[in-house]
């Protein structure tokens, strides 16, 4: 499956664009939509040249297809479109986490799935944030939505 507009806007509401490098939350070098690394694996360091939002896009279109490809290979059910979009929102913000992944795999109760999602990975640098806080919340919500 692909990241529909749905879910790319999703994720680029919340990231954000950034012309300039600067250490995200929880301390990593970060330029345009959220991203750590470029096409190739070369990490964002603070001394990278700005880029335009026009780069950024780009950028961030070459990088998705990785977090396409984690949750399609570790979800062995059948996903409709919004709770792949959900999914992969979630693993390019985090890398993924195996529980959600095995919560859904033996398709655990939506309670649990919406309390897993808006209980973990609220936090950077040690301290709850709210914008992850309302991220989860719409990850869960967009997972849920029919």
């Amino acid at each position: 499956m692909k990241t529909s507009q749905k879910g790319i806007s999703l994720i680029v509401s919340f990231e954000g664009f950034s012309a300039k490098p600067y250490l995200d939350s929880a301390g990593i070098p970060t330029i345009g939509y959220g991203n750590t690394y470029y096409p190739g694996g070369k990490k964002v360091t603070m001394e990278d040249p700005a880029i335009t939002k026009e780069q950024g896009v780009e950028l961030f279109a070459e990088v998705l297809p990785t977090y396409e490809k984690i949750v399609n290979s570790k979800v062995k059910i059948a996903l409709n479109q919004n709770q792949f979009d959900a999914l992969v929102s979630h693993t390019y913000n985090t890398g993924g986490s195996e529980t959600l992944f095995s919560l859904i795999n033996k398709k655990a109760e939506e309670q649990a799935i919406r309390n897993w999602f808006t209980t973990k990975y609220i936090t950077a640098g040690g301290k709850i944030l709210n914008g992850l806080i309302r991220r989860r919340k719409a990850e869960a919500d967009l997972f849920f939505s029919k």
